[in-house]
Formats: structure tokens, C-alpha cells, sequence
């Protein structure tokens, strides 16, 4: 049986056992949570509580070592069967609809910044309150995100994910990365035309994220969840080859929110999130705004009484955050997304002069081949916490630093080689444009080395 075939029965078999996939989702659902309420409601771990003997690290383990970091590789992978097969959210929001009051989509929600708002606004709120370390913070953040998915599932559509289409946190981020994945539904127009055509009645489609299918392409708002497999004998399950979207079809549906989501985003916001902690620039910039006001006798700032639900505050753990941690913590991960960001659209903007014209959409189809290096390093910065909870239990970890560098060097190449295929495409001093990608790459590159190098 060749790929084809097999992904085609893949593809059915989805469709025809959609109640198998149901209980498997609430199963999900039940376990998550499980982790999310039993941990919240335990004593904090001691020092001596370990991964098999304590069900709070054990949760963390599960939730940030393997859970977030997994869900990222296999939209690179299987493009978002996680979204349409397995995601708590989407289940509920989806049942929630059924269920609820159908409203139309207003056209604030249909915003296309929401997915770079959401990223941004979550990914420092989980810093601000510590919500890789701690229980409360994950109920919080995880927890409150999937109230709100219910809640806008009972309110808007009638069993379909707005949710998901719209709002979601990570929905920018799992669209990104998913164009990148070697496979998809293929939409035969010939067939569907064809079957337009049959005097035959034809059922509908339930499409809960809301796809035109019709029209479908790629797979970046494609939930993978089967049910429009063989509709009209035109849609199937079909490999591609890997980045294929991100060549051919992001020249005419990237945008600015999907090139401030990559460049100042995932390239940005979230290596500052994962750079503050071991960075002595934070340290020293803390410390000296520290000294100048307690100097002046300006201690309101260096208060360290605020809640846990707004800044991290765990005294038993000698664990706290004044307003200063606070405002410095969020200071550094805006700068660095502002350098991050920055630098990497100036040097993208060189590349689409040095080949002939400017174009702000050249631009914005550039950012996309940058895509493989950003899902890299946030997979890398999530699966740190990981490597820090293995090693805790003792477990060897020669070979982190060599697979790092392999994945690194192996995302840069990607990237290269999706960046030298788009400018490629216009035709005018490719070779001069190759220059400025290798430097954008190169200073993506620092960063990671800054973290897992030369600070540690």
C-alpha cells in the first residue's frame, strides 16, 4: 500500500469512528483535568518530592515537560490532528456549542490580531506568576483559558469552534507551524464540480473550525479531525512535501499579524519568557533600579506583598516578586522582543530589496520561512523545564547539548532552505538576498546560545 492510499484510509477511518475519537477526547478531557484541580488543592512539593512520588511535579512534568513541547512537534508533524483529535478545549467548546445559545460570530472576535494579542498576553501573565513551577498558576492560566472556551462555544455558533478559529491562545502559533506538516486535505475542484453537478443529494459537512472547503488549500485552519474525508469524493488525506505551504501558498495569505506573531512573537516575546530567569542583565538591571530607589527612599516598588494570581508569591519558598520583579520581568520580555523583532525585520527588509523590488507582502511570505527556527526554539525553551526535572531525578543528560545543536542546526538549514525557494520565486539577485537571511539566522542563533551557553 503506498503513502497515498494509507493516509486516504487514515482519513475514513477518522470520518466512520468519529464516537471512538468523542470518548477518546473525553478521556483526554478527564485527565486533564485531573492535573489541572488535584494539584492545585495539595501542599506545595518539599524538596525532596520527585516526579514518581509527588503528583504535583508530576503534573508539571506532564503539562510543560511533555505535553506543550509534544503538541508543538506534532503540528510540524501531522499538521493539527492534536486540535481536532485530542484538545480538551476544542472538545468542550465544541460540546458547549451544541448546546448553547448560537449566536452569530460578532465582528470583533473575527479580528485577525487576536492571535498574536492572546500569545503575547499569556506568555508574560504565566511569567509574572511563575506557571511552570507552580500548581494555582496553571489552574489559573490553563484553567481560565478553558472556561473562556466554554463560554464562547455556549454563546457563539451552534456546534461549531469560534473559539478555536478565533480566540484561542496558541491558535496562531499551531496555524504557523501546521504549513509546515507533509500532509493535508486535498480538495479536488474537478471532483467537487462534478459532484455539484449530480442530481444526487449530497450531506453537508460539519466543519466545526468553521473551513471553506470548497476552497481549502492548506492546512493551517484544518482541525485534521476526518469528518470531510470523501465528501463529494474530493477531499482526501494526501501527503506533501514538507513546507509546501509555506513556498507556495503563503505568498497570498500571510499577512502583518502572522509576521508579528513569527518575528516578534515566537522569535521575540517568547525567547525573552525564557531568557529572564537565567539572564545576568536581568539581575543587573534589577539590582541597580533597586539601589536608586531604595537611595531615595522610594520602597513602595520593592514591595513584595502582592497576590499570587498577579505576581509570584510564595514566601514559604522564599519565592516572591516585588512590583519591581514585576515591572522589570515584563520590561525585559517587551525589550526583548522590540530587539528581537527589530533586527530580524530589518534584515528580512534587506532581503526583499537586495532581490529587486520592495513589497510589503514579499516581506510578510519572507517571515514564513522563518517558521521552522521559531517552533525550534520554543519547543527547546518549553523542554528546558524537562531537562531541569530529569536531571533532578537523576537521570544522564550527556546528549541534550549535541541533540539541541542538531535540532538548531537542522531548523536553520530548513529555514534556509524555505527562505532561498521564496526569493527564488522573484527572480532578480537572489544570491545578494541569501546574505541578510544567514544574519537573520544567525542572530536568532545568539540567543539560544546566550541561554544554553554562555549563561548556563
Amino acid at each position: 500500500m503506498s503513502l497515498s492510499q494509507w493516509l486516504a484510509r487514515l482519513g475514513d477511518w477518522l470520518r466512520d469512528h468519529g464516537a471512538i475519537v468523542r470518548r477518546v477526547q473525553w478521556v483526554v478531557i478527564l485527565l486533564y483535568a485531573a492535573l489541572l484541580l488535584i494539584p492545585a488543592s495539595m501542599p506545595l512539593p518539599d524538596d525532596s518530592a520527585r516526579i514518581f512520588n509527588n503528583l504535583t511535579i508530576f503534573a508539571q512534568f506532564v503539562f510543560w515537560g511533555i505535553w506543550w513541547p509534544f503538541v508543538l512537534l506534532s503540528m510540524v508533524l501531522f499538521g493539527r490532528l492534536w486540535c481536532g483529535v485530542l484538545c480538551p478545549e476544542g472538545a468542550l467548546s465544541e460540546w458547549a456549542a451544541k448546546h448553547g445559545k448560537g449566536w452569530p460570530i460578532p465582528r470583533w472576535m473575527r479580528w485577525k490580531g487576536w492571535s498574536f494579542v492572546a500569545f503575547a498576553c499569556t506568555t508574560i501573565y504565566g511569567q509574572m506568576i511563575s506557571v511552570y513551577q507552580y500548581p494555582k498558576p496553571v489552574l489559573l492560566v490553563l484553567g481560565g483559558s478553558t472556561v473562556a472556551a466554554i463560554a464562547v462555544g455556549f454563546a457563539f455558533t451552534r456546534g461549531k469552534r469560534a473559539w478555536c478559529r478565533h480566540l484561542c491562545p496558541v491558535n496562531g502559533v499551531f496555524a504557523l507551524l501546521s504549513k509546515l506538516a507533509p500532509m493535508h486535505y486535498r480538495v479536488d475542484t474537478q471532483a467537487w464540480q462534478s459532484a455539484s453537478s449530480s442530481v444526487i443529494r449530497i450531506q453537508s459537512v460539519d466543519c466545526a473550525p468553521l473551513q471553506p472547503l470548497r476552497h481549502m488549500q492548506g492546512a493551517s485552519g484544518c482541525h485534521m479531525c476526518g469528518r470531510c474525508s470523501g465528501h463529494r469524493s474530493a477531499i482526501t488525506l494526501s501527503p506533501r512535501p514538507w513546507g509546501q505551504e509555506v513556498v507556495e501558498l503563503a505568498a497570498s495569505d500571510s499577512d502583518r499579524w502572522q509576521s508579528a506573531l513569527i518575528l516578534f512573537g515566537l522569535l521575540g516575546i517568547a525567547i525573552g519568557a525564557f531568557h529572564w530567569n537565567a539572564s545576568p542583565w536581568f539581575i543587573d538591571i534589577k539590582q541597580t533600579l533597586a539601589s536608586w530607589l531604595a537611595e531615595r527612599n522610594i520602597l513602595g516598588p520593592l514591595d513584595d506583598s502582592a497576590p499570587w494570581w498577579l505576581l509570584t508569591h510564595y514566601p514559604q519558598l522564599n519565592d516572591t516578586f516585588t512590583w519591581l520583579d514585576g515591572g522589570v520581568l515584563i520590561g525585559y520580555i517587551l525589550t526583548t522582543a522590540l530587539v528581537m523583532g527589530g533586527m530580524l525585520s530589518l534584515l528580512l527588509a534587506l532581503t526583499v530589496g537586495s532581490c529587486g523590488r520592495w513589497s510589503e507582502a514579499r516581506f510578510h511570505h519572507l517571515a514564513q520561512s522563518l517558521i521552522p527556527i521559531a517552533g525550534c526554539g520554543v519547543f527547546l525553551g518549553l523542554s528546558a523545564l524537562t531537562v531541569t526535572l530529569l536531571k533532578a531525578e537523576g537521570v544522564a543528560l550527556g546528549w541534550v547539548g549535541p541533540l539541541r545543536l542538531g535540532l538548531l542546526l537542522v531548523t536553520n538549514l530548513w529555514s534556509l532552505r524555505l527562505g532561498w525557494r521564496i526569493i527564488s520565486a522573484w527572480g532578480r539577485r537572489r544570491w545578494l538576498g541569501v546574505f541578510p537571511l544567514l544574519l537573520a539566522l544567525t542572530w536568532v542563533d545568539l540567543a539560544w546560545w546566550l541561554l544554553f551557553c554562555h549563561w548556563s
